[in-house]
């Protein structure tokens, strides 16, 4: 997601530590997002994501678990659109829409090391739509719930940038604090009510849309945060909450919502079209594949094999060595 949400502590118990950098939507972001979406769908298809709906919120966070754990993963969460084009340049003319015009352009090599996630939607929609044709519960589970994560990705302005921590603007946490932040603190109040999913004619128009979306608000996010720290008494921008077992230093209420009331809810809007724009290509994936009946398909649980493969991603984020990016 650059992407956020769980506690990495070696304090003991009354230790004070900052909120954690393993974190992107944070993990609570991306779970919500997923759920939603999922009501977002026609009758042919909601009994079957309502039976699993569980499964398609708790592992929306999967695609993060992997950014940290497999190689090659975490370009597929992002696009620093920003390393293509100079000041006064349209960055949707330097970059070509499609993948085989910008690898002739700028190289495969480049476009991984600066983000793919366009491209990856449009191939995870295209794997679901496979699944949904070969009946593969266990497919259909796992890719409607890792599309969904990219998607939410491709809507959050920290997604399209190189200065996605803040760094070179002396803004370091700016990615967690937006992303993750903002909405435990503001999701509650939110109006979730976004109508149904639509077919989507082009997915890849589909996501750059969402990208572009994205990256046109990024220049409020990093202006409105520099604006808030200078009105906010430094002594009330950070605040301590207990999590678990550890104090954590956190942005406190009233900077998140000042920031957040600067935005003008621009969090909430970047939600609701995530959440939208999931329901939408699972629907599109469904549509292309035919409209299989999937009340085939309920009442089956997720293979052994896939809950291993899953355990196996869990052990595997939790102890081992991380890989790519850090969003703070």
């Amino acid at each position: 997601m650059k992407y956020l949400f769980l506690l990495f502590t070696v304090a003991v118990s009354l230790s004070v530590t900052h909120v954690p950098k393993r974190a992107m939507w944070g993990f609570f972001g991306h779970k919500k997002i997923n759920r939603i979406s999922i009501f977002t769908l026609p009758n042919e298809m909601f009994g079957f994501y309502k039976e699993h709906i569980e499964y398609i919120t708790e592992h929306a966070v999967d695609p993060d678990k992997r950014r940290y754990a497999v190689d090659g993963e975490a370009p597929c969460h992002y696009i620093d659109l920003d390393h293509y084009y100079q000041k006064g340049e349209d960055p949707y003319k330097k970059m070509p829409k499609t993948w085989k015009a910008a690898v002739e352009k700028y190289t495969e090599d480049t476009l991984q090391a600066y983000g793919i996630v366009p491209w990856h939607i449009q191939r995870m929609k295209y794997r679901l739509q496979k699944a949904f044709e070969r009946k593969n519960i266990d497919l259909i589970l796992k890719y409607s719930a890792d599309i969904g994560h990219y998607i939410g990705d491709a809507h959050v302005p920290l997604h399209t940038t190189e200065n996605y921590n803040g760094k070179m603007t002396n803004q370091v946490g700016i990615h967690g604090l937006w992303e993750s932040r903002l909405v435990e603190v503001n999701s509650d109040n939110y109006d979730y009510f976004v109508g149904k999913a639509g077919y989507v004619d082009n997915v890849l128009d589909f996501a750059w849309t969402a990208v572009k979306g994205s990256h046109n608000a990024l220049d409020s996010v990093f202006r409105m945060e520099i604006e808030s720290t200078e009105e906010i008494p430094s002594n009330l921008k950070y605040s301590y909450e207990r999590r678990g077992n550890v104090t954590a230093k956190v942005y406190s209420k009233e900077f998140c919502d000042l920031y957040h009331s600067k935005m003008n809810g621009m969090v909430e809007r970047r939600i609701k079209r995530a959440v939208l724009s999931t329901g939408s290509i699972w629907y599109t994936a469904w549509v292309d594949a035919g409209q299989p009946d999937l009340r085939e398909l309920q009442f089956t649980k997720p293979s052994d094999e896939l809950i291993q493969e899953l355990q196996a991603l869990d052990d595997a984020y939790h102890h081992g060595l991380h890989k790519g990016r850090i969003c703070d």
